[in-house]
């Protein structure tokens, strides 16, 4: 790989945490070295970075889905789960309460 391409290689894996200016100070500055135009330059910093992203995207969520399936192997219930529980739970002694504070009805005498 020529210098000028590694050098811009190296440069965008710190590209993806930057801002907006900062990617256009880098593009500048890279495109003078480069021999690149800055509109190229910052292009593919964008299509990188963007890429990237995506990627850590998709891996935070297959990982994420790995460890759903292994909590359920395991028999655990997330937060949300457990949420809902708790509120049913909330439901039914709400509701156990009102019955149990209804006066009771008398049978009638003589049956």
């Amino acid at each position: 790989m020529d210098e000028p391409v590694r050098r811009l290689a190296l440069a965008l894996v710190g590209a993806v945490a930057l801002t907006a200016e900062r990617a256009d100070e880098l593009a500048d500055s890279l495109a003078q070295r480069g021999g690149m135009s800055k509109d190229d330059v910052r292009t593919w910093i964008d299509e990188a970075t963007s890429r990237w992203r995506g990627d850590a995207v998709r891996v935070g969520e297959r990982a994420g889905a790995t460890l759903n399936g292994a909590f359920r192997e395991l028999g655990l219930v997330t937060r949300e789960e457990w949420g809902e529980l708790e509120l049913r739970v909330a439901q039914i002694e709400h509701r156990l309460r009102l019955v149990e504070s209804r006066p009771r009805a008398v049978p009638p005498a003589g049956k």
